[in-house]
């Protein structure tokens, strides 16, 4: 067990308990060996309920504090790839910042998602492999800036905001932006029904297991995209506009299985 790469997915909060199960589970759909999921110890009985396959360390605090972080660091076995902030909810980004800067310095490869898109979390960081995947309001959040709708300017403002940090951002929309300074590709799988929440959770564990078999981040952003967003599409023809994320994690592995090879 390990040959096909173990990831990690630290998340969850109060309100937003399906997060990290979703980005867990995504990853295990695309070939992972071993998903370790550390969630507060209120979720980890009903997330362990979820699928079995999941190894659930519960941790003492619904917040990722400096103490948590030190707990989950000092708990984590050997890991290739983490997906850090899926559910995680608003909060001060101080845990969160310690996981990634010890992580990151450990040769660990990340997934920054959703509240963990925190300037403070990730300056700093240049360099490493670190994928972020923000929606246009969370880059804002980290750039100051404001995407425009074109698409021809929204790829230039996506390519120069990695130059500032090192690392590659896939920008979530319509189209996805996926650069990592030097190159950019747009992705135009997908569909309108994948507005439904956790979409991106499962983005990011797609991504995080594309590292972890390891692929380059850009690389890895790029497939990762196209994966979820082909997903999204499969789903949408089978159930219109009302697709569920788990619709997605279920079309993976029919995706995914003409690629498959053994080698010798």
């Amino acid at each position: 067990k390990g040959q096909n790469g173990t990831v990690a997915v630290i998340g969850g909060s109060r309100v937003y308990h399906g997060a990290p199960a979703l980005s867990g589970m995504a990853a295990y759909r695309t070939g992972i060996d071993l998903v370790y999921l550390f969630v507060s110890e209120p979720l980890a009985a009903p997330i362990r309920s979820i699928s079995p396959s999941f190894i659930v360390y519960p941790t003492p605090d619904y917040k990722l504090t400096i103490g948590c972080a030190n707990k989950i660091l000092a708990w984590m076995p050997k890991i290739d790839a983490c997906v850090i902030g899926p559910g995680s909810g608003r909060q001060k980004p101080d845990g969160m910042k310690k996981l990634v800067a010890e992580l990151s310095s450990n040769k660990v490869k990340i997934v920054v998602d959703a509240d963990a898109l925190q300037p403070e979390v990730v300056n700093g960081l240049s360099g490493r492999e670190i994928v972020l995947t923000p929606h246009p309001g969370e880059f804002k959040r980290l750039f100051g800036v404001e995407l425009e709708s074109y698409i021809e300017q929204r790829k230039e403002a996506v390519k120069k905001a990695p130059k500032s940090l090192g690392d590659t951002i896939i920008v979530k929309g319509y189209l996805d932006i996926i650069s990592d300074g030097e190159r950019v590709a747009v992705d135009e799988t997908g569909s309108p029904a994948m507005t439904v929440g956790g979409v991106g959770d499962v983005l990011s564990g797609i991504v995080a297991a594309l590292l972890a078999k390891g692929l380059e981040a850009f690389k890895a952003a790029v497939a990762g995209a196209y994966i979820n967003g082909k997903c999204g599409q499969i789903a949408a023809e089978k159930y219109g506009f009302r697709i569920l994320p788990t619709d997605l994690i279920a079309e993976i592995p029919n995706l995914l299985k003409k690629y498959d090879k053994v080698v010798k």
